[in-house]
Parts: C-alpha cells; structure tokens; sequence
C-alpha cells in the first residue's frame, strides 16, 4: 500500500493543480467576453471530461482491462487543456510564466500512465518474499562456491609449495652425493695411478711370473658378462628312472607311496621333472599289482 501511494499521491496532486489551474485560466480567459458563469461552465466541462476519462481508465485497470479509446478521448482532453494554457499564456503580458505551468494537464496524464505501468507490473508481498528469498539463496550459494574456490585454491597453492620445496631437497641432497662421490672416485683414481701403489702392492703380494706386476683395478660400473651356468647333469632315461623307483619302492614293506618315493629319489640326489617321476611310479606301481 505504501509503495502504490509512492505513485498515485503525485498522480492525484498533479491532477488537482491541473484542474484548479485550467479552470481559473478558463475563467479569466472567456470572463471578458461572456458571462463568468458560462465560462464556469466551460472550464468545469473541460476539467470533468478529463477526469470522466481519468476514473473510466482506473475502472478498467482494476479490472485488468484497456480500452485504446478511452486512451485516446483522455489524451485529448490533456492536450485541449494544455492547449487553453498556452493560448491563454500568448495573450498575457508576462508569457513565460504562463507557459511556464501549461503542461501541467499533460503531466497529469504521464503521472497516472506511470501509476498503470506500476500496477501491471506490482506483485504481492508473497511473490516479493519469495523472489527475495531466491536471490538470497542465490547470494549464499555464490559466497560459498567463492569460498570453496578460495580454499582449494589455497591448498592446492601449499601443496605445490611443499612439493615444490622437497624436490628442491631431493636435488640438493643426490647433487651433494654425486659431488661427494666423484671425490671418491677421483681419490681412489689419483691412489690407483700413484707411483708407489705399485711398490706397496709388491710388497704385500707374490709375483706369478717374474715379469708379472700386481696392478690393483677400481671396480667397474656397468654392463657385465654373466657366468656360465654348470652343466647340467644328464637327464635319466626311462628305464634308469623305472629302475630307480623300483629299488625305492620296493626297500621298504609295505611299499613306499608316491610323496615318500619322491623325496628319498630327490635326497639320492638324483633329478627328473616331477611329470616323468609320477609316470614312472606309476608303471611301477602297476607292474607290481599285476605280477603273479
């Protein structure tokens, strides 16, 4: 209620001044050449056909309704009565004064097409609460979604810090070994290429020939040749292996089973993948089974 006053209470006020200033100019205006009353009469018709129009355009906005020809007879009611002004502000001796407050009428009309616009747009206190608490919503999302961005920010700034400065720490730490070790190096070389490495280690050591001299050797990093593997002893053929079995099998009463045969034949030191050493067993087994 409030906020429509802040709209209609100019509206009205313009239109009151409009209507007491256009009827006095009417007066004034006609009073000389025709009764005062008839002129009354003229400036009260002026005045009252503006507001008829006026009050029928307020019925229909609050019926949510327009009708471009009452619009239309208003405005003209305005223009006339402007018109009154002006042509009265022509004959008088001070004109700028007069025209000064001749579109007075015209602001009237502007005011209350103001106060329609405000009413087809004004919602309820409800939809108000509602849209401001959306916009607070939205307000408070946006703070923490800033603030979220921030922290992350913030962390992910310490992180690379740290990360930053513990391989700074790595590097300073692998280029004082590297440093301390190529000393070493450099040390054991200048000992190995000394002249009197070779005199003591002829002293602590026996010559192989007499032409032979013991030459210390740095140990060497890199690629290296691999020993060659022992042979291998020779694979048993079938029937040693069924022989072998047989013996173990049958040295004991009653006979030995598979997993007792098979450690007393890997303890003997003999060799054969387990696949050969289960069939053998078992060609013994039914060799054994099937004898008389």
């Amino acid at each position: 209620m409030r906020k429509q006053l802040a709209t209609v209470a100019p509206a009205v006020a313009m239109t009151a001044v409009s209507m007491v200033l256009t009827l006095a100019v009417v007066v004034m205006w006609l009073g000389g050449s025709m009764p005062w009353p008839i002129a009354l009469v003229v400036g009260l018709g002026l005045d009252g056909g503006w507001l008829a129009t006026l009050a029928y355009e307020r019925r229909l906005a609050a019926q949510g309704d327009h009708n471009p020809a009452v619009t239309v007879v208003g405005w003209a009611f305005g223009l006339v009565a402007t018109g009154v002004l002006v042509a009265h502000a022509l004959g008088e001796a001070s004109t700028g004064a007069w025209l000064a407050v001749s579109w007075l009428p015209l602001a009237a009309k502007a005011l209350w097409l103001v106060h329609g616009l405000w009413e087809r747009t004004a919602l309820t206190p409800v939809a108000l609460d509602a849209i401001r608490g959306i916009q607070q919503e939205a307000r408070d999302e946006a703070a923490v979604a800033r603030a979220r961005l921030r922290a992350q920010a913030g962390t992910e700034e310490m992180r690379l810090t740290a990360v930053t400065q513990a391989g700074a720490r790595v590097a300073r730490v692998q280029a004082r070994t590297a440093e301390r070790l190529s000393g070493a190096w450099a040390t054991l070389e200048a000992a190995r290429q000394g002249e009197g490495t070779a005199r003591a280690l002829t002293c602590v050591t026996d010559r192989v020939t007499p032409t032979s001299q013991p030459r210390w050797e740095l140990p060497v990093w890199g690629p290296y040749e691999p020993v060659p593997a022992l042979d291998a002893a020779p694979a048993l053929s079938d029937a040693e292996l069924d022989r072998i079995v047989a013996e173990l099998h049958t040295s004991e009463t009653p006979p030995l089973s598979y997993r007792e045969l098979s450690l007393r034949f890997r303890a003997a030191g003999h060799s054969a993948s387990e696949t050969r050493l289960r069939a053998a067993w078992r060609r013994v087994t039914t060799t054994t089974a099937t004898a008389p």
